[in-house]
């Protein structure tokens, strides 16, 4: 998959099978359209085209509260989602509002026509762009005969039978059911950031942790707890498990993101890493002591590897 960040620099294609979409998360929902995109690219021996935007519109467009924002994905992790498909090509293209204030018509003919030069266009039922999401699906097709392209919309019935929407993965975030997020998202949910100095208290009691610093202020933390989780350092995973909460036992009141992981020993002070939520393991406690917290820690051990072997 090439991904591409800037009008200019999009190759002439022969083929264009072409969808658009925030795509937050890569849900099932999305990759229902996706897996149609790829289909009718094979049947036409053509070139798939995924358009997305960043930063996400609401961002932009002022007309919700920014702060109630929460993101299933960074642009990164959506770049790493949407790699594992036989995508051709990712455009991502710079959400402004220059751009939000494009009409329909000049959505299809500076983006679809004249950088793409697009020969299908597949959308979900309820797909709308241009200013004030004017375009539509009945609009596309009105209109694309003239402007010598295909529309095809992905039936309701094909996407909701899964059930699927953001609203639902978040909130199954926010009560920590990553069971119930990772079925609807079809992957792991994810969390990636760069590892901070913390209070290097869990060394002292054999449970070093790498603190997460998570740069998106919109991501979504999951809701607090003990997780048993997939680390990639360095392009390698590794099991672990990890504490989303305050320390109340050491008296912390700051909420933290941190990672014990297995088998590990590397300095990793300053480097990225992901991690990968496989499954909630119980809620944050505030033991009587470090005794005690360090025995709950050896049973989250063991519980996590169950987990993770299964």
């Amino acid at each position: 998959m090439k991904v591409i960040r800037d009008l200019a620099d999009f190759p002439v294609l022969p083929y264009a099978v072409v969808t658009s979409g925030t795509f937050d998360g890569v849900h099932l929902g999305h990759q229902k359209i996706i897996e149609r995109l790829l289909e009718i690219t094979r049947a036409t021996q053509g070139q798939s085209v995924v358009v997305t935007y960043w930063p996400h519109p609401r961002l932009v467009l002022h007309t919700q509260d920014q702060s109630s924002l929460q993101l299933l994905s960074t642009i990164e992790e959506r770049i790493e989602q949407l790699s594992v498909y036989a995508i051709d090509y990712l455009l991502i293209i710079p959400f402004t509002e220059a751009f939000a204030n494009l009409t329909s018509e000049q959505y299809i003919r500076k983006i679809l026509l004249d950088t793409i030069q697009t020969k299908i266009f597949v959308i979900g039922y309820d797909h709308h762009f241009g200013k004030n999401r004017e375009g539509s699906f009945a609009y596309l097709q009105q209109h694309a005969p003239a402007w010598g392209f295909q529309v095809e919309e992905i039936p309701a019935r094909d996407i909701d039978h899964v059930a699927v929407s953001s609203t639902k993965i978040r909130k199954a975030l926010e009560s920590c059911d990553i069971l119930t997020a990772n079925t609807y998202l079809g992957h792991h949910y994810s969390l990636t950031g760069k590892v901070v100095p913390g209070r290097q208290l869990g060394r002292t009691i054999g449970y070093p942790t790498a603190n997460i610093a998570v740069a998106d202020t919109h991501k979504l933390i999951p809701g607090q707890g003990i997780y048993a989780v997939r680390v990639k350092v360095k392009g390698q995973l590794y099991g672990g498990m990890l504490s989303i909460g305050t320390n109340p036992t050491v008296g912390g009141t700051e909420q933290t993101v941190e990672v014990n992981i297995f088998d590990f020993s590397q300095d990793i002070y300053h480097q990225l890493i992901t991690v990968y939520f496989v499954a909630y393991i119980r809620p944050e406690i505030n033991f009587p002591d470090l005794e005690a917290l360090q025995e709950q820690l050896h049973r989250d051990q063991e519980s996590a590897l169950t987990l993770l072997n299964q």
